[in-house]
């Protein structure tokens, strides 16, 4: 870690080095845990879209192929957003790209012309393996010497907040 990024923790007086001080209400630990899970997210998708970009793709082509590549048959494009976290639209409009490119088909429901169900192509299955490979080796890389009970127990806490996050929290104002 580098000094501007740090979580002193020891005195508690600033987080993140000298970014964010600690203010009075804001538990220094909490504030920087919420902090570094927003940065590392932004990040890792950062770097990832670089990475991806050298083979003419990105993280959000890459999350919604693999949606679409790893769900049940006769899957539907809103299923998909759903999947991947995202709006309808937002979906429909990287979709529109990879149906462009011949990487995405996109198939009426027989019972119900107002879905479309998804599928990959053969080219897209190939570039989806082509692009879980670079980001394959950037996690390895990024993991590296990260032992692997860490990594599993960070998993299952981050599992645990995504649960929480979905479930809907309640706050005094609600």
């Amino acid at each position: 870690m580098t000094d501007n990024t740090a979580i002193k923790m020891a005195d508690e007086e600033t987080i993140f080095g000298n970014i964010l001080p600690a203010r009075e209400g804001y538990p220094a630990p909490e504030l920087g845990l919420t902090i570094a899970i927003i940065l590392a997210g932004r990040r890792w998708r950062s770097l990832l879209d670089e990475k991806l970009r050298t083979l003419g793709h990105s993280a959000s082509r890459m999350e919604a192929m693999s949606a679409i590549a790893y769900a049940p048959a006769h899957t539907t494009q809103i299923q998909i957003a759903k999947r991947v976290g995202i709006e309808g639209p937002t979906l429909t409009r990287t979709l529109d790209m990879l149906e462009a490119d011949g990487l995405v088909e996109r198939l009426p429901d027989p019972s119900d012309r107002r879905n479309k169900h998804m599928k990959l192509t053969p080219a897209g299955f190939e570039a989806l393996g082509e692009m879980l490979a670079v980001t394959g080796a950037l996690r390895a890389k990024l993991l590296e010497n990260v032992p692997m009970t860490d990594v599993r127990a960070n998993l299952g806490f981050l599992s645990m907040l995504l649960e929480r996050i979905e479930g809907g929290l309640e706050t005094p104002d609600d």
